[in-house]
């Protein structure tokens, strides 16, 4: 079996960290009992560009148990946990390419190492795989059947895609599922980003003015942690509505060029590029602290902060200290990459428990259904999204109402008014 992975030796505390993780994540159980006995991705092979954490070792565990062949590989060259990739490979007998901290040339590499089976199916994190197959791998299209995407920024690039005509297969935006970004997004990020941030730095958040560029899902929930933990928050935005809302919460909104000079942290979560440059680096605070939870570290302008620098060092592990000429000192966590997985350990299993059973049954949906489908990005259908709110309610054991007759029949009629 091909793979690259740290150390095999880490594999035995790897499979203890999946076993942990497994006991929080009931959904994901249920559908892996189902997938033993159905087998509805026999014969399919499947290439998952994610994060290496625990939960997506579950998720791989859940796919092989349906009968797929699946080779992964990680979406970040910082969020891999060397244990569990080593634990893949070793007790799973699943083809793992992934390293902490590998270089940019590695990365693609372990990309291209997983395209090396000839995956059916692809399931991204940032939808890098789906970019390597349409512009070096087009060889591999005619084997595809069909994707998924799991986070916001590989579902934009994957609709311009759709909107250019360039996308050859049908991807179901995982993203998009109610039961994806409302809680994943607001909660998991909200609570790993912070805890990132705080292993990172171990500074006091209480009575600091803490800057949330982007007010998506992602930014609410790091907004709503941050003020939990005593910060003053400031939130940046582009839309006009989303900046009314973050209002509407109680958040002091502004302009980054004002956010700037108050900042003591910095967090970007929008998707875009250089939200944060060199005309803020200009203004900001001697001590600065500055990260990402975006899912590329391209929001940051670190080109422009190293060029303003006299002068950087590591001071911690995942902060680099960057010395600029007037002796401020400005602080770039995880090399601006996703914080809550460079420096912690990602989304708690139980949020990530519904991401990746929208990811398992949308993997399931696309062995059934993509021949039907036309390449373009789809949403999660409303049955899987609802199935799995019905079951993690179950698990939580949260019993809620139903209709009765007469309420549903009010409900489809026109004839009652007032």
């Amino acid at each position: 079996m091909d793979y690259d992975v740290l150390d095999l030796q880490l594999a035995d505390k790897g499979k203890l960290r999946i076993e942990w993780a497994e006991m929080e994540m009931p959904v994901l159980r249920l559908i892996r009992r189902r997938f033993e006995k159905e087998r509805p991705l026999e014969g399919l092979k499947l290439a998952a560009c994610l994060h290496v954490t625990t939960e997506t070792a579950n998720l791989a565990i859940t796919l092989k148990a349906g009968g797929a062949s699946v080779a992964v590989c990680a979406s970040n060259p910082l969020s891999t946990q060397d244990d569990v990739a080593a634990a893949l490979v070793k007790h799973h007998q699943i083809p793992t390419f992934a390293i902490k901290g590998e270089d940019n040339e590695t990365y693609y590499r372990h990309i291209n190492s997983a395209l090396a089976f000839r995956p059916n199916l692809t399931m991204d994190d940032g939808a890098d795989t789906v970019g390597v197959i349409h512009s070096e791998r087009t060889d591999l299209i005619s084997d595809i059947i069909g994707g998924t995407e799991e986070t916001t920024t590989g579902v934009i690039r994957l609709r311009a895609m759709a909107n250019d005509g360039v996308l050859k297969y049908p991807i179901v935006a995982v993203n998009d599922a109610d039961t994806k970004h409302l809680f994943d997004n607001r909660y998991g990020t909200g609570q790993s980003t912070i805890d990132g941030m705080v292993r990172a730095t171990n500074r006091l958040l209480a009575g600091s003015h803490f800057v949330v560029a982007g007010y998506g899902w992602c930014g609410r929930g790091v907004a709503m942690r941050a003020r939990g933990m005593g910060a003053q928050v400031i939130v940046t935005e582009v839309d006009p509505i989303r900046a009314l809302e973050a209002v509407m919460d109680g958040f002091i909104v502004a302009p980054m060029e004002d956010a700037v000079a108050h900042g003591d942290f910095f967090c970007t979560l929008t998707g875009d590029i250089h939200v944060i440059r060199k005309e803020h680096f200009e203004r900001m605070k001697d001590g600065a602290i500055v990260a990402n939870s975006g899912h590329f570290n391209v929001e940051i302008d670190i080109e422009a902060l190293e060029g303003m620098a006299k002068s950087h060092r590591p001071i911690r592990d995942f902060v680099e200290e960057y010395l600029l000429p007037d002796n401020r000192r400005i602080y770039l966590l995880g090399e601006g990459r996703l914080i809550n997985l460079a420096a912690a350990e990602g989304h708690p299993a139980s949020v990530m428990d519904m991401s990746f059973a929208n990811q398992a049954l949308c993997a399931e949906y696309m062995a059934k259904n993509a021949k039907s489908l036309k390449p373009s990005v789809y949403p999660v259908p409303p049955t899987i999204d609802q199935e799995i709110a019905r079951l993690k309610l179950h698990a939580m054991e949260v019993n809620i109402d139903t209709l009765t007759k007469e309420q549903v029949d009010y409900l489809s009629s026109w004839e009652m008014g007032t």
